[in-house]
């Protein structure tokens, strides 16, 4: 199969000790390409820098709403997303689970950064969790191009969201045996809008659930996808293969 992860965090600090070593591991087997998602400004600094050193890995640049305090140095994300290598701006968007910041702090990082995609002419990854409402009322109004990664919403959110073009990413979590709601999710959108992804080190996929997350359990994921849409599992690695070298701007022999 050829693989590509969506969305994943190979700069975490989960990865120090054999970082290097698993990408390698990884490139010789079926993961074909990589996008190493920035969450902060110092993250979006190293998944460029890691983008440099591996020519399949790609990143992006942007604020986590975990980070949205940092949104005074947007000027920063604005400069990463000029680099040939940086694919996207996120990931961007709502956490009202932990809320670590205040609403509003968030919605104006979340925002600001949507405008600047849209004047970079760069697709979006877009986080949101607890957070539908507004999370969608802004996609509404700035309606870009990009993923909803790591997909928790309803099918009817999953619907929305595919009607604006969007494509939706989905994680190990479709294989745990309470993935009623995000299989239910998945039968909604078309295949040619599905994206895979790990958002490791985090979300692996059963019989791994609980480990360290990495590109290599995708085909578990992959699995669990085509089953629900009625295809192999060699169909699924391929057509979410092609979406996400569609919308990542990878067909362009970069």
């Amino acid at each position: 199969m050829r693989i590509i992860d969506s969305h994943a965090h190979y700069d975490d600090d989960a990865f120090d000790c054999d970082r290097y070593e698993l990408l390698d591991s990884l490139f010789s087997g079926e993961i074909s390409k990589i996008i190493n998602v920035g969450c902060s400004v110092k993250s979006s600094y190293t998944s460029a820098a890691l983008a440099e050193r591996y020519e399949n890995i790609f990143a992006s640049a942007g604020l986590h709403p975990d980070s949205a305090d940092e949104v005074g140095r947007l000027s920063e994300i604005r400069e990463l997303c000029r680099r040939e290598k940086v694919v996207a701006v996120g990931e961007i968007g709502l956490d009202y689970h932990y809320e670590n910041h205040s609403r509003e702090t968030q919605k104006r990082a979340f925002e600001e950064q949507l405008i600047l995609a849209g004047e970079a002419d760069l697709p979006v990854i877009i986080h949101s969790r607890d957070a539908w409402e507004d999370t969608m009322e802004l996609l509404r109004k700035y309606r870009p191009r990009g993923v909803m990664h790591c997909f928790s919403g309803s099918a009817e959110i999953a619907r929305e969201v595919v009607s604006m073009g969007m494509y939706v990413g989905f994680t190990g979590v479709v294989t745990f045996k309470n993935a009623k709601k995000a299989l239910k999710a998945l039968a909604e959108v078309p295949l040619d809008r599905l994206l895979v992804e790990t958002d490791c080190p985090y979300m692996s996929p059963e019989p791994n659930r609980g480990k360290r997350c990495h590109s290599g359990y995708l085909p578990f994921t992959i699995a669990a996808m085509a089953a629900t849409k009625n295809v192999t599992s060699e169909e699924m690695a391929e057509i979410t293969a092609r979406n996400a070298e569609k919308l990542f701007g990878l067909e362009k022999g970069m």
